[in-house]
Parts: structure tokens; sequence; C-alpha cells
């Protein structure tokens, strides 16, 4: 028998913000209450995510510029990660630097491989207020740095040179999302 709410059940879907939308682009503000409208918006982006079968969503891709993500996300070994930080900080990213696909909720239809690190370790806060550390390897690791990379006004794209730059930015021209 589950124990608690499925998380999102209670939220509602927002619309999400796509690349060419200035507030996905600045960085977000730190939350200072803890309180019933933080915890909407968590079930907010829960919901969100899992309308767009997301892995994971920061608040300002559904236009909310406060330092809130929430995942769902399995690792390498396919142990699924669900939960949420609020007022996240990358504490570390190490280990080996692998070239992994990466796609975007805000880029929809978009991939491309982009480096990250196989581990992260990320601490913060939930709605409640109660400090949290979350500790990735692998693809949840790779979620956890984008995540973070969100609230700071980055998108995966930012991280790509080269060849692989040009590419995408070619496919973002192109899609018609993006005007």
């Amino acid at each position: 028998m589950r124990h608690g709410s499925i998380p999102g059940v209670h939220g509602r879907v927002r619309p999400l913000t796509l690349l060419g939308d200035p507030r996905l682009r600045e960085r977000c503000r730190d939350v200072t209450d803890f309180g019933p409208e933080t915890a909407a918006l968590v079930e907010d982006l829960f919901a969100t995510m899992y309308a767009a079968q997301g892995v994971g969503l920061a608040a300002n891709q559904i236009g909310v510029p406060l330092r809130v993500f929430v995942y769902d996300c399995p690792d390498d070994d396919d142990v699924r990660h669900l939960g949420h930080v609020v007022n996240p900080r990358l504490v570390a990213a190490d280990g080996i630097v692998l070239r992994g696909p990466e796609g975007c909720l805000s880029l929809p239809g978009l991939e491309a491989g982009t480096e990250r690190y196989d581990h992260a370790v990320v601490e913060g806060f939930t709605v409640t207020g109660e400090p949290v550390t979350v500790h990735g390897t692998g693809f949840f690791a790779r979620c956890l740095q984008h995540e973070c990379d969100h609230l700071e006004g980055r998108v995966y794209a930012d991280r790509l040179t080269g060849l692989r730059r040009r590419r995408l930015e070619r496919r973002i021209r192109r899609a018609s999302w993006s005007r």
C-alpha cells in the first residue's frame, strides 16, 4: 500500500517556457516562504513534467523565477529517483566526464551529445524547509546538473561547442516553436 500522495496529482499542468523566452535565461531567486504556495508550485511542476513526459523540470521552465526543481529520473542502474529540491546548490560535480544525449522540455524535439560529470551532489531544502542532500550518478547526475543549470539561466545548448553547437543552432532556427 502506498503512503502519501502521488506527486503532481493535486497540481495543474502549466504551459512550458520555450527557448527564446527571456525568463529561461534569468537566474532564479531563492525561495523565502516555505508555505502553501511553494507546495503548490512543486505539485504543478510534477504535473507538468509528467504531462510532458520529462524526467526533471525547473520552475523557470513554467515561467516562475524561483529556485525549485522536481525530478523522477532513473540512474544508469535503472534505480528510480523521485523528489524535489528548493533552493538547490550543486555542491559537487565530479568523476568522469561523459558525453551523452541530452534533451530539454524547453527545446522540444531536440537533443545533442552534451558533456556532464557522472557524479553530482545537490543540497537544498524540501517544501517544508527541511534540509536535503541528493546524490546522483550516471543519467541521474546528468539530470541534477541540467536542472541546476536552468536555475542559473542556462540550457544544455550553452554547454555545446564546435560542430555539435552549430548543428543544434541550425535545428533551433528551423524549429517553429523558437520563433
